[in-house]
């Protein structure tokens, strides 16, 4: 496992501020490392430095060549990074090789990019229970602020699943015995009644482009929201919660 796959990184200061200003989070957050760029000043400074001595976090100075080379980001970091321990985060093979011969409902996203989408699709298959929800490194969004706003907290307890692209989680679910389910406007079979397999990992795309070649080639089956009055297709946020809770509707 990669060292940076045990990890979210937060940057920005407001981000980090109101990061670590959280009290709901306060209990829950293990932070692994806070850093601030040398010669950083300003009001959401101060609020993080503050905030975290009462949390008893210690803050590191570095170069903002330093700062920027850990959060990958140095036009958004202003200065400030933190890497939050995620206990939750697993490799793909791993996540498959700690669940075998159990039943499984993963999600994995295929080309979706939009942070807001990948927080609320987080959100939602944390509240419905979802065992896994893959996160390709290439071809998706990066786990940003934007997407921890958007999953309101929920991503540092997500069961969050890291794999480099598309291909290897479809790989590693034929591997370990799992069914890949596409979600596609155009399948014959509604979402809603079908059988749903034991051990499944469903995937789904942008509402652009839908879902990749290679995850229509690799499933067992495709699936469909079925839509009234000349609705061609929802959100994948949307579709994403609605998925999560009939997953979860069928195994009750």
């Amino acid at each position: 496992m990669h060292p940076r796959d045990r990890f979210i990184t937060v940057y920005g200061r407001k981000p980090v501020a109101e990061l670590l200003e959280d009290k709901a989070l306060a209990s829950s957050l293990a932070i692994d490392k806070l850093i601030v760029a040398e010669g950083a000043r300003g009001e959401f400074v101060a609020r993080i430095l503050a905030a975290a001595q009462a949390r008893g976090v210690e803050v590191t100075r570095a170069s903002s060549k330093e700062v920027s080379r850990i959060s990958k980001s140095g036009r958004q970091d202003q200065g400030v990074v933190a890497d939050i321990l995620a206990p939750a985060m697993q490799v793909i093979d791993d996540f498959f090789e700690s669940r075998r011969g159990e039943s499984l409902s993963a999600l994995a996203l295929d080309g979706v990019t939009t942070p807001a989408n990948v927080g609320l699709i987080i959100r939602s298959a944390v509240a419905a229970g979802i065992d896994g929800i893959v996160l390709p490194r290439r071809g998706s969004s990066s786990l940003n602020p934007r997407v921890i706003k958007a999953s309101a907290g929920t991503i540092f307890k997500a069961p969050l699943v890291r794999c480099e692209r598309i291909d290897d989680a479809l790989s590693a679910a034929a591997l370990h015995g799992v069914d890949v389910v596409g979600l596609d406007g155009s399948a014959p079979t509604s979402l809603f009644g079908a059988k749903l397999p034991r051990r499944a990992l469903y995937v789904l795309g942008a509402e652009s482009t839908g879902i990749s070649r290679a995850s229509r080639d690799a499933a067992m089956q495709c699936l469909r929201i079925p839509m009234a009055n000349g609705i061609e297709s929802l959100n994948v946020a949307c579709a994403s919660t609605l998925v999560s809770f009939e997953v979860a509707r069928s195994k009750r």
